[in-house]
């Protein structure tokens, strides 16, 4: 098998395990929409969520992607196991030693950083009181989650993808048990010890295959390791370019919060469905190719580095496009279908779909920039995506005080903010690694998503009647009515695109058959 078909086929399989753990991330936040809806106590909750995905974003997906993997697996690629290993324990040490600290301090000062990240809740006395207790009894989870992202980036170095990708399911599991056993007797408390069980389960999982490939950690403070002094070097800058890009985020959420009530809530719940494809195909691809692209560049073979990326990059053309397409178009069928139930009304469910039709617009950006920050991290360049990133903020901040405070797009605004947001910061890391690389296969790509744009308004039209007539047939009230519409449309624009694809000779559906065909011979 050669190893662009190895990564076809991780990638696929990466993408059946994310798919069950996002269906999992959606009953969760259909439990929660049923059992509290859209209004301050959960505004509360997510609220208190921004500071821990703030820190693991930081140490996983920046520390990780950009200075511990990079250098670990050029160690493994060389066949060098005793030095990789003596710079990732004192990386993990050390890591493990900053989280510890960090959840003291966050625990003290939690009242002090509320209003850092949603300022609007820090107005309300109830609101601000609640969004306080609930960051501080779920500061514990943040430790499991750390350690999930470190044995994560151990197992993934190691082409060991199935726990860790496993791992978000549990953590889905976990909060689901709290809110449906917990949550109608302690109330959002319930809620908020699912997260600690969830991250819990999380990281558990992967212990068992960690202690096999990890015999060779030992906690250890080794800090002349000029390995270990590398992976600092490197992953500085990707430090500070993922702070200043979450900036945005927590600044969609601030403008949010002085919104109407429960608007931080209805732009989360749109996240979410838009998330949907990022997390499935974004994650996935990003995942796969990431000790591939290591591999390639530590032993120098520049021209599979750039077709490993060209077929990173399509595959997401082919499947986010559509993706961007379907919700668009049903946008309103599916907030229905998902959340509309209990305490989330009819006016919650056009506040959040109008929100999502914006969100949408952004799929292929979100999706892309994880691989292509990744091809940068691959040749230990953390500095050019920094710059860009400082870029994006701007760039955000400007647009989101612009469209909410003048279009009267209110979270709408935000939403288009954060796609437009996404699309630029993609054709920059784009444009920016061409010129480093000598080029890439720009024209692969472009063909990919002509077509692809092509066979999905083509999907889009079809989808789009197809709702019409269900809908005018037998309504939108019962669930079962919102299951057949949403079923019925999704299948026919399946069909229609996959049509169109294969008319249009796509070579990104000839690679989904192949790989299909010989799991079925496998079976």
């Amino acid at each position: 098998m050669t190893k662009q078909n190895n990564v076809k086929r991780t990638t696929f399989f990466l993408m059946i395990i994310y798919f069950l753990s996002r269906i999992l991330g959606f009953i969760r936040e259909m439990i929660i929409a049923k059992v509290f809806g859209r209004n301050s106590v959960t505004d509360a909750f997510f609220a208190a969520f921004t500071i821990p995905d703030v820190m693991y974003d930081l140490l996983v997906a920046g520390a990780l992607s950009s200075g511990f993997m990079p250098v670990f697996n050029e160690h493994l690629a060389k066949e060098d196991e005793e030095g990789a290993w003596k710079a990732a324990n004192t990386f993990i040490t050390v890591a493990l030693i900053f989280i510890v600290i960090f959840n003291i301090l966050y625990y003290a000062l939690a009242k002090y950083l509320i209003p850092l990240v949603a300022i609007g809740n820090a107005k309300d006395p109830a609101t601000y009181a609640l969004t306080v207790k609930l960051t501080r009894f779920m500061t514990i989870s943040v430790s499991f989650t750390v350690c999930a992202g470190l044995t994560m980036g151990i197992l993934n170095s190691y082409k060991i993808f199935t726990t860790p990708a496993l791992g978000p399911v549990l953590y889905n599991v976990g909060i689901i048990i709290g809110a449906i056993l917990l949550g109608g007797k302690f109330g959002i408390y319930g809620l908020a010890t699912g997260v600690i069980l969830g991250a819990l389960l999380n990281f558990g999982v992967q212990v068992p295959n960690f202690l096999k490939v990890g015999k060779r950690f030992r906690f250890e403070l080794n800090t002349k390791n000029e390995s270990y002094r590398r992976m600092l070097r490197l992953m500085g800058p990707a430090l500070l370019g993922l702070a200043i890009l979450r900036i945005n985020l927590v600044v969609n959420q601030n403008i949010a919060s002085i919104l109407d009530q429960g608007s931080i809530t209805a732009l989360r719940y749109a996240q979410r469905i838009m998330m949907l494809p990022v997390g499935i195909f974004g994650a996935s691809v990003s995942t796969a190719i990431f000790p591939t692209l290591n591999a390639h560049i530590a032993r120098k073979e520049f021209d599979e580095y750039k077709a490993v990326i060209s077929q990173g990059l399509r595959t997401l053309i082919f499947i986010t496009i559509p993706a961007t397409v379907g919700l668009v178009v049903l946008n309103k069928p599916i907030v229905r279908l998902l959340f509309k139930t209990g305490k989330f009304t009819e006016q919650d469910v056009l506040v959040t779909a109008f929100a999502l039709s914006f969100y949408a617009l952004g799929i292929l950006g979100q999706c892309a920039v994880p691989v292509l920050t990744r091809s940068f991290y691959s040749l230990q360049d953390t500095k050019t995506p920094v710059k860009i990133g400082a870029l994006i903020v701007v760039f955000n901040i400007t647009l989101n005080l612009l469209f909410v405070k003048f279009s009267g797009l209110a979270i709408g605004g935000i939403a288009l903010t954060s796609s437009l947001a996404a699309i630029l910061q993609m054709v920059l890391l784009y444009r920016m690694l061409g010129k480093k690389v000598n080029g890439l296969r720009t024209r692969e790509v472009i063909v990919s998503l002509t077509k692809s744009i092509a066979a999905s308004v083509a999907m889009g039209v079809v989808v789009f009647l197809s709702s019409l007539v269900v809908e005018k047939f037998i309504g939108s009230v019962s669930k079962l009515a919102q299951l057949i519409n949403v079923g019925i449309s999704i299948t026919l624009g399946v069909l229609v695109y996959g049509l169109a694809a294969y008319l249009f000779k796509m070579e990104e559906l000839h690679d989904a058959v192949n790989i299909i065909k010989k799991k079925r011979k496998r079976a």
